[in-house]
């Protein structure tokens, strides 16, 4: 599965995408709509007005866009945090596992969570 996400500016998206976070872009249609991928995971931008205030209310209440399991979480929490990404909450241990979330420039949060 890709999710699909609004952004307000598409340049702005790519550039976290791809500096940020280590995706590099897959294709991008015209001006509006790109691909970025990063170990076999997807997701797809499009530009549009995302909402502000939707955004900001979905942040507070630790709202969820994705969720990626991953592998060797420690060394992927120091990455992003060295990267200078938003990090909504901290890595922590949970009863399913380890996790942590971040944002990007546009409010969508992601979760990183590593199974017991």
């Amino acid at each position: 599965m890709s999710p699909q996400f609004r952004v307000a500016d598409l340049e702005r998206s790519i550039e976290f995408y791809t500096q940020r976070l280590g995706f590099k872009v897959e294709f991008r249609y015209e001006d509006f709509y790109a691909e970025v991928m990063r170990d076999g995971c997807s997701i797809h931008l499009k530009l549009t007005d995302p909402g502000n205030d939707e955004m900001e209310i979905k942040a507070k209440n630790e709202d969820l866009d994705v969720v990626f399991s991953v592998d060797n979480i420690e060394k992927l929490f120091r990455e992003l945090s060295v990267n200078g990404v938003e990090i909504i909450q901290s890595l922590r241990q949970m009863p399913y596992g380890r996790e942590f979330y971040i944002a990007d420039p546009d409010r969508h949060i992601f979760a990183f969570v590593e199974e017991k």
